[in-house]
């Protein structure tokens, strides 16, 4: 075409091309565009426009040439309703390989237009699938936004639709038509070729209102989908992505909607805050369905518009048939406009085959995002490589309390999952972040001035109970009879209340009585049976005023008993907690020393048995043995419960200005107790001289290397699996029942049988089950025997439970393992003995037993008699034995089965070094004997996980059965970076003078400091001479570095580090390291 001056010449030119072929006409179009897109041609070709529109103006005469010429200009009437310039209609171009309007965007104009005038004015929009682009340019015609991007993956329709903007952007003189505004269509509206908001994203462009009419249907061909988009592409492929979408790898595929969940999830990482989103939805899958793609997602729905449509005759809905055959839902059409009884899409594809009309309901939706910035914080987090688990997630709730609650926690997870590379080191007594939350939530709610040093963690408010019970020791303790039910049946069943005779063993020493609530006749009960210690409630109509609380306070006093108040029933999560008592007396009188505050937080609106506890004492010395006392049975409490309910407490402080209120004043100095019962000496000897965490400061953080835990980064399928856990809704009991993975991974790697009768028993963390065991040993009167070189924390719980203990002596020529002769020597002196063995991986040395080794062990075992703890919670870190033989006890077991009755082997274990899993707490426990189940089983309170840790080990179980190959390599990567550490620790120690035992596996080695033994240091003024008992404090004081001392290991001289550190704290320790023999060498 010369030129497009409007000439009769120039015009049977440009149809002369056009009627060639379709190609040849958007050839034709596409020089008209460029003529219109050149300032100087811009006027002649608008004009050439004009007149074309004019020689098909009649619709015979448009259809005519749409057969002939293969593009079509027709007027589409907008409404009743005129736009600013009083005009009722556009003039629009179509093309055959692009969307033409028909019913289908005709319903979703009519749905825009039920909003009110201002829900587009002055808003950045974008058009998903704008096809020719009447819609984006319908929307600036009558709304004047402030910018409208219509967006499509089709090329051809970007080009068309820009021939649009200009045909009804100026007049037919080409001039410009301006609005109120003195705004042009040109100024409001723009076209780009783009794969839904590829375009807004990659532009960084915030968008107030999304616009949606895609394809809802499957391509039949899905490989006709695969092709390359280009313009040059053939007429009949570009038209059928109009029609029809690919697999997106969306749940939603199955309904033929993955490009509408694609487009929405996308929708929300450019939508504002306080966006909108409006779909044309067809109602081929249902009504439920449909609603379901965007609630699940977190968006509140509002059905704008809701119409029957005929099925468009060029669209095939045999996909539909082929998911009909395949599952069990059913597609809704209709048969022609007036029919109003559903039939499937077999059916409907049967009828329209045989020349029948099928129509479908099509509905106009609303949505906004519930919670905006929340809700992007979700799937921000997705999409950075977790896009598999966004089939799991699910964000509708029915009630709104519920929402607020999980919608909030879902994003704080999300954000320390996507920031954090690895679970920080928490002290034993809870997290600082959350202790200091529940200090600041007294502070701000109830006007109690505690601190964070004033709050010890607990993983229920049973175990915080039994802890403080075990700590104290009382001879005779009153509990409330609602706080009683889960303590051990020997304390409920002993009518031992008078005082004991010397000696007594611990655990019959423990009598408790049970009480009503009401405090007056509890009172009636202290005084006259004078315990040491009482536990108790409140009820309800006594915890409104302060007198009961103190009363209670006097009388426990008076005869020097502790009091520990439970108010769980009264702690309300709430920014309008109701009035509270205890916490009215609290508020202006310090806690004395004798009593001590309990509280269980169970009431959350999301799991009824997700559970932490803690307890406020404002005794130092109760603070720090509660402390101690936690790490030694239970770890620690469980760090993804303590952000779950840190995140409600954030969640009622953060919208509160800081220090707005003054300080509370209390009356007088803290009132002490009068000779209140004290702590048990032989427990509190233990927590002294028990090598238990460093208390240290936010502002001097300290390197762990004393602790059991992984802070090697978080892999990600171990991130995804805990994501899911909180994400899913309406988890099945199978989907958290983890025994057969449990029994899978036990039988695979140790070869350990596991019978009918086993029972498999989890918790929080092995470290509690443990404990329960040595509860068992002292039961049965039997004595728990340590090889020389045992987990250190682990023999002083035994210790701090008042177990008889032997040590089995160990050899430096063997590695300090357990061998056939030493352990027969022993056991020939030894009643009923318990003996605990560390393996395959033994810690803390980081040898490893043979299955030779571990089957002649078990034999010495069985020969006496003895109960067997397998520990195995240490082991699955192997970086340096290749050649070991994996184990395989079971042979051994089944043939020792019949050897004396008292012999058998529990077996102990977790997933800390089995996956490194980083942050999450689970512990198991195999017992095959029915005595020692029961003798087990009646010492309750036992804390165990949570049904969201149950589901995220239960994934990680099934991945490794599965052999899939992200969980595999990334445990093969943990594996490998614990073997660099392990030669780069080795190598700084011995370098610095260290003497290294070799190791093969685990995350801890032994190093002996030879070089320094017998010299001096200066520390703060005072020459510390560097013996075993003093290696431990002068490294701690002089780098910050904490390491296990040679009297935690049980092993003359060798002190204990631990390698799997986050990168930068392991090069600090290193450094620190370093940096101490030059200390040693100063001076």
């Amino acid at each position: 075409m010369a030129a497009a001056s409007g000439s009769c010449a120039s015009m049977e030119e440009f149809l002369n091309q056009c009627q060639q072929s379709g190609d040849a006409a958007y050839s034709a179009l596409r020089l008209l565009l460029d003529r219109l897109e050149d300032p100087s041609t811009r006027i002649d070709a608008r004009i050439f426009l004009s007149e074309l529109h004019k020689r098909f103006e009649s619709k015979e005469a448009s259809d005519r040439c749409l057969q002939t010429y293969h593009f079509q200009i027709q007027d589409i009437f907008l409404e009743q309703y005129e736009g600013f310039q009083k005009r009722k209609k556009l003039t629009m171009m179509v093309i055959p390989s692009i969307f033409m309007p028909e019913d289908w965007s005709f319903t979703f104009y009519e749905g825009l237009n039920r909003h009110p005038d201002s829900i587009f004015k002055d808003k950045t929009v974008a058009e998903l699938g704008c096809g020719n682009g009447w819609i984006s340019i319908a929307i600036a015609e009558k709304w004047s936004p402030s910018k409208v991007y219509g967006l499509d993956i089709n090329p051809r329709a970007i080009k068309i639709s820009w021939i649009n903007l200009y045909l009804n952007a100026l007049d037919e003189k080409g001039q410009p038509i301006y609005d109120g505004e003195k705004k042009t269509l040109l100024d409001r509206v723009e076209f780009y070729e783009s794969d839904l908001l590829s375009y807004c994203r990659d532009n960084q462009i915030e968008l107030e209102r999304i616009v949606g009419c895609i394809p809802q249907i499957l391509n039949p061909n899905p490989d006709a989908m695969s092709k390359l988009i280009t313009e040059n592409a053939s007429e009949e492929f570009l038209h059928s992505l109009s029609n029809y979408c690919a697999l997106q790898g969306f749940v939603e595929d199955q309904f033929g909607l993955g490009l509408i969940a694609r487009a929405v999830e996308e929708g929300i990482s450019v939508l504002k805050s306080m966006g909108i989103m409006i779909f044309n939805m067809g109602g081929r899958p249902g009504q439920a369905v449909c609603k379901r793609l965007f609630e699940r997602r977190g968006l509140r729905l509002n059905k704008l518009w809701q119409t029957k449509v005929l099925q468009a005759a060029d669209t095939d809905i045999s996909a539909l048939v082929e998911i009909e055959k395949n599952s069990p839902h059913r597609f809704e059409f209709f048969m022609g406009l007036v029919g109003d009884q559903p039939i499937c899409a077999r059916t409907a594809w049967a009828y329209a085959k045989a020349g029948g009309r099928i129509s479908h309901a099509l509905s106009v939706f609303s949505c906004q995002l519930r919670q905006p910035n929340q809700v992007k914080s979700i799937f921000e987090f997705l999409r950075n490589g977790f896009d598999d688990i966004s089939s799991s997630l699910d964000l509708y709730f029915e009630d709104d309390s519920v929402a607020d609650e999980k919608i909030p926690f879902l994003a704080y997870l999300a954000n320390v999952l996507k920031e954090l590379s690895f679970f920080p080191y928490e002290p034993p007594a809870g997290s600082r972040r959350f202790r200091s939350l529940i200090s600041r939530f007294m502070r701000t709610y109830h006007h109690v001035p505690v601190t964070a040093d004033n709050v010890v963690v607990f993983p229920s408010r049973t175990v915080a109970i039994e802890s403080a019970l075990r700590l104290l020791s009382p001879r005779l303790a009153i509990v409330d009879e609602q706080l009683s039910r889960h303590l051990p049946r020997q304390w409920l069943t002993s009518l031992n209340i008078e005082k004991t005779e010397s000696g007594k063993d611990f655990e019959e020493a423990i009598t408790v009585i049970e009480a009503p609530r009401q405090s007056d006749l509890l009172v009636e009960l202290i005084k006259k049976l004078k315990p040491e210690v009482v536990v108790t409630g409140m009820a309800q109509f006594e915890s409104v005023t302060s007198s009961s609380f103190e009363h209670l306070l006097d009388v426990t006093r008076e005869i020097g008993c502790r009091l520990f108040l439970d108010v769980s029933d009264h702690f309300e999560l709430s920014s309008l907690p109701s009035s509270n008592g205890v916490f009215k007396y609290l508020a202006g009188n310090a806690l004395p020393s004798h009593a001590a505050i309990v509280c269980g937080l169970l009431k959350n609106q999301v799991y009824s048995d997700l559970e932490v506890a803690f307890v406020i004492s404002e005794e130092a010395a109760m603070f720090k043995s509660l402390c101690k006392t936690v790490e030694l049975l239970q770890g620690n409490t469980s760090i993804i419960s303590q952000y779950y309910y840190g995140c409600l407490f954030h969640e009622l402080l953060a919208f509160q200005l800081a220090d707005r209120h003054p300080p509370a004043q209390r009356n007088g100095a803290k009132t002490k107790a009068l000779e209140a019962n004290g702590f048990s000496n032989p427990t509190i000897n233990v927590l002294d001289n028990a090598e238990l965490a460093v208390n240290e400061s936010e502002e001097s953080p300290l390197v762990h290397m004393d602790v059991d835990q992984s802070f090697l980064p978080i892999t990600t399928p171990v991130k995804a699996s805990i994501f899911e856990s909180f994400a899913r809704q309406n988890i099945t009991e199978p989907e958290t029942d983890v025994t057969h993975g449990i029994k899978q991974l036990i039988s695979n790697s140790y070869g350990f049988p596991s019978a009918a009768n086993t029972e498999v028993i989890y918790a929080d963390c092995a470290v509690a089950l443990f404990s329960k065991l040595v509860l068992c040993c002292v039961q049965e009167g039997g004595t728990l025997c340590f090889p020389t070189g045992s987990n250190g924390n682990y023999s002083s719980a035994a210790k701090f439970l008042n177990a008889k203990i032997a040590i089995i002596p160990t050899n430096q020529e063997v590695g300090y393992k357990l061998t056939e002769e030493t352990l027969t020597a022993s056991l020939e002196t030894i009643k009923k003995p318990w003996v605990y063995i560390s393996g395959p991986t033994i810690n803390p040395t980081g040898l490893i037993y043979s299955n030779e080794e571990i089957n002649k062990l078990l034999s010495v075992c069985a020969k006496f008699g003895a109960r067997v703890i397998l520990d195995t919670s240490f082991s699955g870190a192997e970086f340096n034995s290749k050649d070991s033989e994996s184990w395989n006890v079971g042979p051994t077991l089944e043939k020792l089965s019949s050897a004396d009755s008292g012999f058998c082997v529990s077996l102990l274990g977790g997933l800390f070094s089995k996956m490194l899993t980083g942050g999450i707490n689970f512990g198991f426990l195999l017992i095959n004997q029915a005595s020692l189940l029961e003798t087990f089983h009646s010492f309750a309170g036992l804390s165990k996980p949570h049904s969201t840790i149950k589901y995220t080990v239960k994934k990680l179980l099934d991945l490794r059965e599965q052999k899939r190959e992200d969980l595999l390599s990334a445990i093969s990567e943990q594996t490998e970076i614990v073997g660099s550490r392990y030669k780069q620790l080795k190598q700084t120690l011995e370098t610095c003078g260290w003497e290294v035992l070799e190791a093969q596996a685990g995350v801890s080695i032994l190093a002996k400091p030879t070089a320094y033994l017998g010299n001096t240091m200066k520390l703060n003024n005072q020459v510390i001479k560097l013996i075993d008992s003093s290696i431990r404090e002068a490294m701690l004081k002089s780098t910050g570095l904490c390491i296990n001392s040679p009297s935690w290991t049980g092993i003359p001289g060798y002190c204990r580090f631990t390698m799997a550190l986050e990168d930068g704290e392991f090069k600090r320790a290193l450094h620190c390291i370093s940096k101490f023999k030059k200390l040693v060498e100063l001076n």
